[in-house]
């Protein structure tokens, strides 16, 4: 019997361009709620946003966001079309829980309490803005 695939709404098409950054040191908490204020704005706005904002998260999803951006630029370069950098926007940006990494610190009578270093998965998603 033969597969067949579907596209999902997270592939890039030919105007898109996705970078994913795995297993960040920081919980899924924090970094969505950096990653909620630029979901939707242009890519200049959004990266300046996370230049300036004193949140730790915002220093992984600028370097997510300029890795994408960099992806789109590679992707019209080979295809031979033009691209504007400034038409960009953050079409799709979420946020996933990675693995949790299982510790054990000490407590009372000998015991030992469990402790999750949780990591994120962040995915951002630009695109190119129709029309004017």
């Amino acid at each position: 019997m033969a597969k067949t695939t579907s596209s999902s709404s997270t592939e890039a098409t030919a105007s898109e361009a996705r970078a994913i950054q795995r297993t960040t040191r920081q919980s899924p908490y924090k970094m969505r709620l950096v990653i909620d204020e630029i979901r939707g704005k242009n890519v200049n706005e959004a990266l300046a946003y996370l230049k300036f904002s004193k949140k730790h998260a915002a220093r992984q999803i600028e370097k997510t966001l300029a890795s994408a951006v960099a992806n789109a630029e590679h992707r019209a370069r080979e295809a031979g079309s033009p691209l504007d950098v400034d038409r960009l926007y953050v079409k799709h940006a979420i946020v996933n829980e990675g693995p949790k990494l299982k510790r054990f610190t000490p407590a009372a009578m000998g015991r030992a309490t469990p402790i999750q270093k949780r990591t994120s998965h962040v995915e951002i998603v630009v695109a190119e803005k129709e029309g004017r």
